[in-house]
């Protein structure tokens, strides 16, 4: 059987770690179906993009916020796919405006 507090302790380290020691960051906003918007803060790791916060602000308004610090929760959680700005519907934004929603 998969201990998957051991996979969920070893998944909080590597995004802490990415966010800890990040030189470059970039930001992203995407739309989804719903109406809402979906905030990505990602740190580059070889020829991929790691997101390491998400941020997202539904249709109703609500705020839903993942990072190392609280992974997931009922509303959903930090992806696990890494992302290719150039080939996924993303634009992108200034670190303030990823900011301005993070800490809102």
């Amino acid at each position: 059987m998969v201990d998957l507090e051991r996979i969920k302790a070893e998944t909080v380290a590597y995004i802490r770690a990415l966010d800890e020691n990040a030189t470059l960051r970039r930001h992203f906003r995407h739309a989804d179906e719903e109406g809402g918007l979906w905030y990505i803060e990602a740190v580059p790791v070889r020829s991929e993009f790691v997101v390491i916060k998400q941020a997202e602000l539904t249709s109703a308004g609500q705020l839903h916020r993942y990072s190392w610090e609280h992974l997931e929760d009922e509303h959903g959680g930090l992806t696990d796919q890494a992302i290719e700005p150039e080939e996924d519907p993303l634009e992108a934004i200034p670190a303030e405006e990823f900011q301005r929603v993070w800490t809102r």
